[in-house]
Order: structure tokens, then sequence, then C-alpha cells
């Protein structure tokens, strides 16, 4: 890979009221990633209603499997036609998806209701990092990413206590229900406020690349969320999906390096290492969201005794930080233009972090969890910020939907793995202590098993601050004269 020191950017001035804007695509956003979570404390609700209890994991699977594949389309397709209209259309889906699984009347009603409320999700998340990336110029792009990484620390902790809320004050349906007079606000808002130069209207789709990066995708997350649960990770079911995860994406390579206008141009991975270690920091961040987000609550219920509802308050030494230091460090940012220190602060203090939560025992005070807790809420503000805004700085302006619809791909998978072998790891350390044993035997399985997953989040964020420590800086514009819209489109244009 190219190491330049050219950050293919397009200097253009902020508008005058893009924090009004961006208000509308951090609502929308905000609903998407509550909606990856909020059905975990509903679905006890859900299933006596229902039923399906066979069937639960799909709930969950079929939105994140969806909102995964899906990710990638939504964001070639902004930049081919437009990304407010997609990104309208996104959030309109997302709105039809909530109503439809609000009204579901059964199980299998609810799962594929879930599908098209995913397809929206995809589509919010691709086009809030690249409306970000067009409508703010370099210089600037810190201080607005400490929004979206504020949005997803209280969606992705925020989610479970919402489903909580609604489950037990009003009905599980308005879990979903919900989403429709703020959706619709957001979707409002943005109709009227939101102003992007207008795209081409003739592109060359490539469907063959969606088709196949769509399979590549759906095999590795069947495969994550049923290696080690549904079947052994060994199984040919899970060999299989392996094989054709590999098979799938090399034959996607293959195919964008022939296609008019490619799916995910490969060159936003080789024009500058910048982007590909920033997909690595970004994977770590996500394998830890979700990874601590499900198995912290866990621990504190079943070793600490905290009830479900405090065990949700309790996440909050996690989720503060994440809102202060990714604000902090965006306002910095903007004044000097470096970033770099970020990364390698924040993925330093999320290895550290995980390693002392790995460290627990069943009498460790919540106190002191907390303490931990805090350390890795500090490493996600700075990370997650500064991951996005150094792979939106290393692509042009034309391709940044495409590139960054990997960084909501890259958390989401990130998600998805971590969460399937933390959970292998942790049934393992489960079933290890005997089923008619002693309360304390299963309870120093269960602190085992959580000590293994941050353990092994540990190794995962060492590896993410050499990623970080790689990533060369490179002083960043300040607004300027706004960019021309027809030079974009000329350039486009001669894709052809």
């Amino acid at each position: 890979m190219s190491t330049t020191t050219s950050l293919p950017s397009t200097p253009h001035a902020v508008p005058k009221n893009v924090r009004w804007v961006l208000l509308g695509v951090m609502l929308a956003m905000l609903l998407s990633m509550l909606d990856n979570m909020v059905v975990s404390t509903a679905m006890p609700t859900i299933v006596g209603d229902l039923g399906g209890l066979d069937h639960i994991s799909w709930v969950v699977t079929a939105y994140t499997l969806v909102t995964a594949v899906t990710t990638p389309v939504w964001g070639k397709f902004g930049d081919l036609f437009g990304r407010k209209p997609m990104y309208l259309a996104s959030i309109a889906v997302f709105i039809v998806g909530s109503a439809l699984c609000g009204a579901s009347q059964s199980m299998g009603q609810l799962i594929a209701f879930r599908v098209v409320q995913g397809i929206g999700a995809g589509g919010i998340g691709a086009g809030a990092f690249a409306l970000i990336g067009a409508l703010v110029p370099p210089r600037e792009r810190g201080r607005y990413q400490g929004m979206t990484a504020s949005v997803m620390a209280i969606g992705t902790i925020g989610g479970p206590l919402l489903g909580g809320f609604v489950t037990g004050h009003f009905d599980w349906r308005w879990a979903f229900y919900v989403n429709l007079p703020l959706g619709l606000v957001a979707l409002v808002w943005l109709w009227l406020r939101l102003h992007v130069p207008a795209r081409r209207i003739e592109a060359r789709i490539d469907w063959a690349g969606i088709a196949l990066l769509t399979f590549a995708i759906t095999a590795v997350v069947l495969a994550a969320t049923w290696a080690g649960d549904t079947y052994a990770w060994g199984s040919w079911q899970i060999l299989s999906l392996a094989a054709a995860t590999v098979i799938g994406l090399a034959a996607f390579v293959l195919v964008e390096k022939r296609a008019a206008e490619p799916l995910l141009p490969l060159t936003v991975f080789t024009n500058h290492r910048n982007y590909p270690l920033s997909m690595v920091m970004i994977l770590a961040a996500g394998v830890v969201m979700f990874g601590a987000g499900l198995y912290l609550p866990l621990f504190q219920q079943t070793v600490q005794g905290a009830s479900a509802t405090n065990s949700g308050l309790l996440m909050l030494p996690m989720m503060i930080p994440v809102v202060i230091v990714a604000t902090l460090a965006g306002k910095v940012m903007s004044a000097t233009g470096r970033y770099k220190v970020f990364p390698v602060v924040g993925t330093l203090f999320l290895t550290a972090g995980l390693g002392l939560l790995a460290t627990m025992s069943t009498t460790t005070s919540s106190l002191l969890t907390s303490v931990y807790m805090v350390l890795v809420g500090i490493g996600l503000g700075f990370t997650l910020q500064m991951a996005g805004t150094i792979a939106q700085n290393s692509v042009p302006l034309r391709d940044m939907g495409a590139a960054m619809s990997s960084v909501n791909l890259f958390r989401t998978l990130g998600g998805s793995l971590g969460v399937a072998v933390f959970g292998s790891l942790f049934t393992r350390a489960v079933q290890s202590a005997p089923s008619t044993g002693p309360k304390a035997a299963h309870l120093t399985a269960v602190t085992n098993g959580t000590g293994h997953i941050f353990a092994l989040g540990a190794i995962v964020c060492a590896l993410a601050f050499a990623a970080a420590l790689l990533v060369i800086e490179v002083p960043l514009k300040k607004a300027g004269p706004p960019a021309p819209v027809v030079a974009e489109n000329a350039s486009a244009g001669a894709a052809h």
C-alpha cells in the first residue's frame, strides 16, 4: 500500500446551519442504533405474547444481518444518485419497518418486518458518515464526529434501558412505535434543511458486486451467529460458511477490479494506508461496544447482584466518558488539525481497561468495576470518533458514501464476530461448572467466562493500538470555498 502523505479531500465551506442539519441526521442514526439493542430486554415479553421461543435469536440476527448486507449498497447508491434522497429513503423504510414490527401478530411476522427495519438502518448508518464528509471540511469533521460517537454509545447502551422501560410501563410494541414520531420528525427536518450537491442521474449499478458482497457478508454473519451455539465451531455447517465467505470475498475482489462503477472501490483501501488502518480500529471498537454492552450487565446481575434495571444504569460509567471525551477530542482536532494522538491514546485506554476487567473476581466491587469501565469509555470516545474521521479524510468526496459505508459495516461485523466468539468462550466456561454444584461454583464460572472475554478483547485492542501507531498524520485543511459540483460530476462521468 502506498504511504503517500497527501489526503484526497475537497475543502469546502461549512454551511451556516450545519449543526441543525446534523441534528436530524443524528436523530435518525440514534433510532437505528437503539433498535439494534432495544429488543434484548423486551424479548421475554415478546415471546410471552407471540410465542416462537425457538426462533428468538432471529429477531436480532435478521436485523443485524440485513443492516450489514445493505450498508455498502446504500452507501454506493448515495454516491451515484444523491445522498439526500437516499438518506430520506432509508429513514422512510425504517419508519415503515418499525410500524410493521409493532403490529406483528406472530414471531414469523416480527422477524420478517425486522428485515424491513434493517434495510432502512443500513442506509441510515451509511449515510450519516457520508453526509458529514460532504457537509464539513476535513479540519472541522472531528467536531461533528463527536456527535456520532456519542450517538453510538447512547444507542448501544441505552437500547436495553429503553426496551426495559417501555416494556415495563407500556407495551413491548411501543419499543417500535416510539420510532414513528421521532422518525417522521427527522424525515421532515432533513427534507427541509438538508442541502448537498446534486449527483449525476445516469449510473452503472454493480449488480454482481452487490450479489457477491451480500453473499459473503451473509455467510460470515451467520457463521458468527451460529458458531459455538447452534453448531460447533468445527462442524461442517460452520466450516462451509467460512469457505463460502472466503470464496465470496475472493470473487468480489475480482469483480470489483473490472467493474466500471464498483460497489466498493478497492482504491479506497490502497490509495492511502490510513484507511485500512482505521478499519482495524473500527472493527476493534465494534468488538468492545457490543461485547461490553452484552456481558458487563450479565456479570453485574449474576455476580454482583444488580437488578436488570440497575445493571443498565451501571453502564453509565462507560457511556458518559464516551460522550465527553469524543466532544473534547473533536474540538481539539478542529483547533489544531492534529488527530493521531487520540486513537493512539484511545486504543491504549481500551487495552488497559479491558485488561483490568479481565482481572475481576467474585469479590470485585461495583465501584472498582465502574472505574475500569470509565477507562473503556475514555478509550471508545477517542477511538470511535477519530477512526471515522481518519477514514473520511483518506478518500475523495466522490467515493465518500461507499467508503463510509465500510465504517458502519466493519463496526457491525466487529460486533457480530466479537459477540459470537465471546459467547463461545462464556458458554464453555459456564458449562465447566457442575449443574448441581454450589452457587459459588456457578458464580466463579461466570466470572471466569467474562474474564476470558475481556482478555481476548484486550488482545484485539492491542492490535488496534499497533494500527493507530502506523497512522500517518497529515495536517487537515480548514474550510475553503465551496467545491464546484461540476468538477465532481465531470470526474464521475469520466468513469463511463
